[in-house]
């Protein structure tokens, strides 16, 4: 998005232990909005306190997602579930930022995010940042690869559980 001139566009910085982000900082700058969290703290906004939202239902859900820009191998799979999303929730967005729409989602604007083909840069500030807004990540099979393995979800936990089956249901890889 910077390139082009288009927001959101956002810097997102990770602190890493070993393989855990203890810290992360994604400063939004098109609307001047620093987004931020370590280990054992809330997670805030501008200094205000953010939470996830509430919302527990794709009924009630604002979705976003974004597309690889180079891997097309779940082309097929974004479709079917992009379809699904677009009849059964409030909507389905793409902003073109992975660093925005995880800083959305802690401070409850969405209620959920996925994504196929990311790297560790694209999501460490806001892993972090969701879990100590009271949300939930995974990767497209309910496990922790999502800081090094391509694939997110990021969720609130009342949604989780739904959510995840869905993106699992036709972003996992089967057997």
């Amino acid at each position: 998005n910077y390139i082009h001139g288009i927001s959101p566009f956002a810097v997102s910085i990770g602190l890493l232990e070993e393989d855990e982000v203890v810290m992360g900082v994604i400063y939004e700058i098109s609307l001047d909005e620093m987004f931020y969290a370590w280990k054992g703290s809330k997670a805030y906004m501008n200094g205000k306190e953010i939470h996830v939202s509430q919302a527990a239902t794709s009924a009630d859900a604002l979705i976003a997602t974004g597309f690889p820009y180079y891997d097309f191998s779940k082309l097929d799979q974004y479709m079917s579930a992009m379809d699904y999303f677009m009849r059964n929730s409030h909507g389905l967005r793409r902003l073109g930022s992975a660093a925005a729409d995880l800083a959305y989602v802690a401070a409850g604007r969405f209620e959920a995010f996925y994504e196929h083909a990311l790297h560790s840069w694209d999501v460490a500030a806001g892993i972090i940042i969701i879990k100590q807004a009271g949300g939930r990540v995974s990767d497209f099979n309910g496990g922790n690869n999502y800081l090094f393995g391509g694939e997110m979800i990021a969720c609130n936990a009342n949604f989780y559980d739904e959510f995840y089956s869905i993106v699992n249901k036709y972003m996992a890889e089967k057997p």
